[in-house]
């Protein structure tokens, strides 16, 4: 760590905890920001090109800790609204990738649980087994474990498809196959399960809504009525802002109304349009949610229609025809149960915006507007549009600048307009106005999940100027022409003013231009207290693989060292001998050929083989035991050939 780096890092920790005592609670991150806003203000005067002396860094602190425990601070509250949405706002992959984790974190326990067991006796089984179903009705969130009914319904659902007596085999399966049947059995309960909810409400008529997850059918009708209502309250608050604003700079002398007052004003409406643009990105969310939440029910519809069809009164259905269609009910499913939890989290962010609201309401009261404005018409910003809609600049009359037409450009939605599309020219003429011209929102496809906030933006039909590769759009034509004629130099202002009120440079989208301006959880290593900009532009190219087919070279290498090593193998080849030599096994390999006469179909014949068999001869002697005198007498036993 450098030693600027600790410098910084010393003197974030010590604000910090210097307001814990003082009894506020400010993040790292706010702390940081601030520290390096105090740093670009000019009125502190402080020289970023030294290293800060100890009276330096005794200065930086007080004047953080001053604006940090600020009380009713319109700036303060937009600079923590800034860093509470950059903080929890972020992609919709990332949060419902955020929603699987927290999901799978939550069983992960039971599902090592189930996974781990050691079962011996009867009892256990029956445990393990009642385990398995109470973690399949928790992963797909069809009921509480708790409800009796809904127990018996999941397990007459796992019973038809993994009885207990399977538990046997589960139990010898490793534990990588254990968790992928947990997961199939998961997904083919949850389908059943729906598909016998939705079977019990009748053959032709169901209430999908009745099928939806209760937490999707409470929250999808309402959420969006939420946000378009504080949408519209901070609408109108920034149309009021503007029109005082106008009204005092518009007057010589404002009895009553001093700098101070024009101060505040515009930190108010800083306040409210950062609201407004947060609100605007989600409210775009919300209604994505809807529109897919429209999807997932069609696809559910025509999913049970289906299986209805396949089934019907069967008493059986094979197991491969029925199985993936209730694993394609369980997806979709899941998806809607995604899109409830995505809802839940967007209302949330949405809550929690309305306390950075708290300082300009207590300052300016709506009846205390109302009496600054007497007669004054309020204008909208549709309104503002539509003053200058038909005036527009003419590119042939303006041939030293580049300017863009919305007839001329493809993707107008896709250009990244600079100030967040605020005309420049108003803002440093009527120091620091936000004078939007058109209030259209649209995402900026940024890699940072920090930079897609809602581009609001100006009127395109007067004309887009083109500067140094970067698009700017404005209130009027009038506007337009001024900021032309010396647009670095309107640049340079914009830029001052924001060093002044530091909640303009996300409001603005002058983060690239204050490269330094960066959450403390981002700050990178050997990081100085206030970075150089560095001028970047966006470029691509793209080559063919091989743009001539006939000419590919399949013996072509690219690595430096293997083109080294085959240059050592040749030259090493150089020194020796070629011998030739036959083995055993490589004698037979040659080729050659020989010709013979094929053997051709002859016969013989010869004396037959023939055998008899002829009888045994045998003969009897009588008279050979217990006489003396008496003669032998010899009798042939020998049987007869005939026979």
């Amino acid at each position: 760590m450098s030693h600027g780096e600790a410098v910084v890092k010393n003197i974030i920790h010590e604000i910090v905890q210097e307001c814990s005592v003082r009894g506020h609670v400010v993040s790292d991150t706010l702390a940081a920001f601030m520290v390096k806003a105090v740093v670009l203000d000019p009125r502190n005067s402080f020289n970023v090109d030294r290293t800060l002396t100890k009276q330096d860094i005794q200065k930086l602190q007080g004047l953080c800790l001053d604006k940090l425990i600020e009380k009713c601070s319109p700036s303060l509250d937009t600079l923590k609204m800034q860093v509470y949405f950059d903080t929890n706002y972020t992609s919709r992959r990332e949060f419902l990738e955020e929603i699987h984790r927290m999901l799978e974190s939550g069983l992960s326990p039971m599902r090592r649980d189930i996974t781990d067991s050691r079962v011996k006796s009867r009892e256990e089984y029956n445990a393990l087994y009642h385990k398995i179903v109470t973690y399949i009705l928790l992963r797909s969130g069809m009921g509480s474990p708790t409800d009796l009914k809904t127990m018996q319904e999941a397990k007459a659902a796992l019973q038809s498809v993994f009885p207990q007596t399977d538990l046997g085999a589960f139990m010898v399966l490793l534990k990588r196959d254990k968790e992928q049947q947990i997961i199939e059995l998961t997904m083919t309960v949850t389908g059943i399960l729906l598909f016998n909810k939705a079977s019990k409400m009748g053959e032709h008529k169901t209430d999908f809504h009745k099928l939806m997850p209760t937490v999707l059918n409470e929250a999808l009708p309402v959420i969006n009525k939420r946000i378009e209502s504080e949408l519209s309250v901070s609408q109108s608050l920034a149309w009021k802002y503007t029109a005082v604003l106008e009204k005092l700079t518009e007057s010589v002398t404002q009895p009553g109304e001093g700098g101070m007052s024009m101060i505040l004003f515009k930190q108010a409406l800083y306040n409210v349009r950062q609201h407004e643009v947060f609100l605007k990105l989600l409210l775009e969310d919300a209604c994505l949610c809807a529109k897919h939440v429209e999807i997932l029910q069609t696809e559910l519809s025509s999913q049970i229609k289906l299986l209805k069809e396949i089934v019907q009164l069967k008493a059986a259905v094979p197991t491969a025809k029925v199985f993936p269609l209730f694993r394609a009910l369980s997806k979709l499913w899941s998806g809607l149960q995604d899109e409830a939890e995505l809802l839940n989290i967007l209302n949330n962010i949405m809550l929690n915006l309305r306390p950075f609201l708290a300082s300009q309401g207590k300052i300016f009261s709506e009846s205390y507007l109302d009496s600054l404005l007497e007669a004054t018409e309020v204008k909208t910003d549709e309104q503002r549009k539509t003053e200058f809609s038909d005036d527009h600049i003419v590119p042939a009359e303006m041939k030293m600048l580049e300017w863009l037409l919305p007839d001329t450009i493809v993707n107008l939605n896709n250009l990244p307009l600079q100030y967040n599309g605020v005309c420049g020219y108003t803002l440093v003429s009527r120091d620091g106005l936000l004078l939007p011209g058109w209030p259209q929102y649209i995402r900026l496809g940024h890699s940072d999940p920090s930079d897609q906030h809602l581009c609001l933006t100006g009127n395109p039909n007067i004309g887009i100027l083109k500067h140094k590769e970067k698009f700017y759009v404005f209130s009027s034509k009038k506007a337009a022409l001024k900021f032309s004629s010396s647009p670095d130099d309107f640049i340079a202002e914009v830029a001052e003013i924001a060093k002044v009120s530091p909640e303009l440079i996300h409001l603005l989208k002058l983060n690239q231009q204050f490269s330094c301006i960066t959450p403390y959880s981002e700050m990178q290593p050997r990081e100085s207290l206030l970075a150089r900009h560095i001028t970047k532009c966006e470029s691509s190219t793209q080559t063919d693989i091989h743009p001539v087919e006939t000419n590919i070279v399949n013996v072509y290498e690219w690595n430096e060292w293997e083109l080294r090593r085959k240059a050592i193998q040749l030259a090493d080849l150089l020194t020796k001998v070629t011998h030739s030599v036959q083995t055993e096994q490589s004698h037979m390999r040659r080729e050659n050929a020989t010709q013979t006469w094929l053997p051709k179909a002859a016969v013989c014949q010869s004396k037959r083989d023939g055998q008899s068999s002829m009888p045994r001869p045998q003969a009897y002697l009588a008279g050979l035991r217990g006489q003396r005198d008496e003669r032998m007498v010899k009798t042939s036993l020998t049987r007869s050939v005939d026979e």
